[in-house]
């Protein structure tokens, strides 16, 4: 039996219904603006920044190129109506890239790992994070805590080397309860979720899963896809998982609809709420799939929103 990890509710759920993400603009505007925080200092496949006191290090695991074919994002929409959206930002109108990246957070005497990449899976797209770590001067073997936003191979794959092998072996692991179950029932995945049952802890949204991170619900895209919320020293970063994959297509055009997601209405409720929320508050987000490195916010310009960048994007 799998513990239940359980830690006081702490900070704010953005939930996929409107409602939820209402309260969150709500509480938020309750709290005076901080000073901008410094951008990522971009070194090769590592970025530090700061969240508050906290260090945190976007870490490079790859990135894949999807097509324009209205099969992948924008489904149902024709491909000359997502390239007019993609040229229209800057970006080739006939593919689409997703960048791979997932987050190290120092809290304490804690390493945290949000996420762990491709590893050996999805034909090379990534698999980068160990050495990406080597790069950053962290040893696998110190990081105490991976949290898990949800169980698609991308997120989960670098827990285990080719050999099957823990690739993390002192860190405990912890994901959503209806997510883990998910999980578990996904063929493709026992070997992976056999190999790390022994580490597993489950949690509920709400729950302070590492000091100063707490769990959210961004629903939709998988049954327990989990965002986390970041909060120091009065300032907060969103880690939105896979609640938005392209930083073009995904940010202003949330309603089109995406493959990769589980419940596409819910998913949609979601991103509308993320966006209208973000750009309300000017919340500073983390984006798993956007530019490496990952970091920005989302303002609204006219009728429609767009992603800003804290640091240039790196290729």
């Amino acid at each position: 039996m799998i513990p239940h990890f359980k830690i006081a509710a702490a900070g704010l759920v953005l939930s996929a219904v409107l409602a939820a993400g209402a309260c969150s603009k709500s509480e938020e505007a309750k709290t005076p603006a901080a000073p901008a925080a410094a951008a990522p200092a971009v070194n090769g496949d590592v970025a530090r920044f700061k969240i508050g006191s906290l260090e945190a290090i976007s870490l490079r695991d790859g990135g894949l190129t999807v097509p324009n074919d209205n099969k992948v994002l924008g489904i149902g929409r024709t491909p000359e109506e997502v390239a007019a959206v993609l040229t229209g930002a800057g970006a080739p109108g006939d593919t689409i890239s997703l960048s791979i990246q997932p987050l190290l957070v120092r809290t304490g005497e804690r390493l945290v790992l949000i996420d762990t990449g491709v590893g050996a899976g999805m034909g090379g797209a990534g698999g980068k994070l160990q050495a990406s770590l080597t790069a950053a001067g962290v040893d696998p073997a110190d990081i105490t805590e991976i949290l898990i936003s949800h169980s698609h191979g991308d997120h989960v794959g670098g827990l285990v080397g080719a050999d099957g092998a823990l690739l993390f072996p002192n860190a405990v692991i912890r994901i959503e309860a209806n997510e883990w179950d998910f999980m578990r029932a996904n063929p493709e995945l026992k070997a992976v979720s056999d190999a790390i049952l022994p580490k597993v802890q489950v949690f509920r949204y709400g729950s302070e899963v590492a000091p100063g991170i707490t769990a959210v619900e961004i629903a939709g895209h998988t049954p327990g896809h989990s965002g986390f919320e970041i909060v120091s020293g009065g300032e907060k970063l969103l880690y939105i998982g896979d609640a938005m994959h392209s930083s073009i297509i995904s940010v202003q055009k949330p309603d089109w609809q995406i493959q990769f997601d589980n419940d596409a209405p819910v998913a949609t409720a979601s991103r509308i709420a993320l966006d209208e929320r973000a750009a309300a508050n000017n919340l500073r987000l983390y984006g798993y799939h956007f530019p490496y490195p990952g970091v920005g916010r989302i303002e609204k310009t006219g009728d429609t929103y767009r992603w800003v960048p804290e640091a240039a994007p790196a290729n």
